[in-house]
């Protein structure tokens, strides 16, 4: 069975590598945002989430080498506003009410979801549009709903949802390496 995982993953891995200069493009465009004062928020249901601020740790801490602490919010993380606004807006709104609270024309709103059709996680990326934020998606396979709604998309064409979070992982730390060429960080 531990076989059968690593060889599911080895094959998302490959099948996902074309991705690269998609984020590589990605982690220039945010590098410009953070040089403009501007902010990445992140999105994402459990084990989504846990990846969406494994990456705002990376950012706002240190990924490779030293450098500015970069603006970027895992909108789960706080959670009194999150059982706030599940309990007077429900849970469709947790993440879309905090794009609007914190998101600004030119920021970036970074979704994560493994099935793609988390209605709270796609609401947000429609927000995000609608107030003039770039939205981005780590999906699992396509078609599904959040890429139908985001500027762009990397799909991970797995039938398990660790190796689809796992391939996500392995994103987070590609995007931060391509910020932080994007910004010249050295190790």
């Amino acid at each position: 069975m531990i076989e059968e995982h690593f060889a599911a993953l080895s094959g998302a891995l490959l099948r996902t590598r074309p991705a690269a200069a998609r984020i590589r493009r990605w982690g220039h465009q945010l590098a410009a945002v953070f040089d403009s004062g501007g902010k990445v928020l992140v999105c994402g249901n459990g084990g989504s989430a846990a990846e969406a601020q494994h990456l705002t740790g990376e950012l706002i801490g240190r990924f490779r080498g030293e450098r500015r602490p970069l603006s970027a919010i895992a909108l789960h993380a706080d959670s009194s506003a999150v059982t706030a606004i599940v309990n007077d807006y429900g849970e469709s709104e947790v993440f879309a009410r905090q794009v609007r609270a914190h998101g600004r024309p030119g920021d970036v709103l970074l979704t994560l979801s493994a099935s793609g059709a988390s209605p709270n996680v796609v609401a947000a990326a429609k927000t995000a549009l609608d107030g003039g934020l770039t939205a981005w998606a780590f999906t699992g396979p396509a078609p599904n709903p959040l890429v139908s709604v985001c500027h762009d998309a990397v799909v991970v064409e797995a039938s398990s949802v660790a190796t689809v979070q796992e391939v996500h992982l392995v994103l987070v730390h590609a995007l931060c390496t391509a910020v932080d060429d994007a910004l010249g960080v050295t190790e």
